[in-house]
């Protein structure tokens, strides 16, 4: 029987969330804070923690930074009803393991610890810079990385006119997916580096991956490539086991105002202009 410690300094809460996880079949104990926490880890093993974010005395980011010291593989769910991207980068950078916001759907709760319990600790992401104008990750080639990555740069342009993030983050996703599936072979051990930098002005985008690149002209898997039959790619895709689709560097050209591949095609920068300036004429 797994054993997990819930570590929230709201009592009504803590008590749901036993009652929650007993009735999953897990043995569960408790702390108020970051201090009982440590006392209850120092006297047994758990296999995986729900942690609080925001608690008196030690946060749940403190606690999981000097857990990290101590027990680099423990599992950590950070539990939060504060998602900006600034505690989502640095619950990251800690190597949390997953995150859920509150309030609290019961089933996927037990959905997620069931999950994170019988699958193998996850290749961290790890991250190089968490400032507000300027983020920087080193991402495993996954596609449940590059979904958590998705998620945190959704936060990031969170204030944008709607039209605009809708644009953005179907670029970003789409590049990105290409990066992990194309350039990363879906290998855990080779990362794609994802760089966004934020100005008055711009929001600009860099993802390169550690492939050996191509030849846009001769990506089979890509609708953009098959201009006169639009489904000749999808054959080809399901061969490379990569996603349903194949339209996404058509579309994501055609969402942003700047896209910039270097020689080899093995590193792309895209860029949305803010407050009207002009687009440009596509791909580069």
């Amino acid at each position: 029987m797994s054993r997990i410690l819930i570590v929230e300094d709201d009592g009504a809460s803590r008590r749901l969330l036993e009652q929650l996880l007993t009735s999953g079949g897990y043995k569960v104990a408790s702390a108020r804070d970051g201090e009982d926490a440590l006392r209850r880890l120092a006297r047994g093993r758990f296999d995986l923690i729900l942690l609080d974010v925001w608690m008196p005395r030690m946060s749940g980011l403190e606690l999981l930074e000097r857990l990290r010291k101590r027990k680099p593989r423990l599992r950590v769910i950070m539990v939060t009803a504060d998602d900006t991207s600034t505690t989502l980068l640095h619950s990251m950078k800690r190597h949390a393991t997953e995150f859920v916001r509150k309030p609290i759907d019961p089933d996927a709760l037990l959905d997620l610890v069931r999950g994170v319990l019988e699958r193998p600790p996850p290749p961290p992401i790890d991250v190089i810079s968490a400032r507000q104008d300027w983020v920087e990750l080193l991402v495993p080639c996954t596609r449940a990385a590059a979904e958590r990555v998705n998620d945190v740069v959704a936060h990031l342009d969170a204030d944008l006119d709607p039209e605009v993030r809708e644009s953005v983050g179907f670029a970003f996703r789409e590049l990105l997916m290409n990066a992990v599936e194309w350039g990363g072979k879906l290998n855990p051990r080779r990362k794609v580096r994802v760089s966004y930098l934020r100005a008055a002005r711009m929001v600009l985008y860099r993802i390169a991956d550690p492939g050996l690149g191509f030849d846009l002209a001769r990506l089979d898997h890509a609708a953009i490539c098959h201009p006169a039959d639009p489904t000749a790619h999808i054959e080809r895709r399901e061969a490379k086991n990569l996603r349903p689709g194949g339209f996404g560097l058509l579309m994501a050209r055609e969402s942003v105002d700047e896209l910039i591949y270097n020689e080899k095609h093995n590193e792309v920068v895209f860029v949305k202009y803010l407050e009207g300036a002009p687009r440009s004429t596509g791909v580069r």
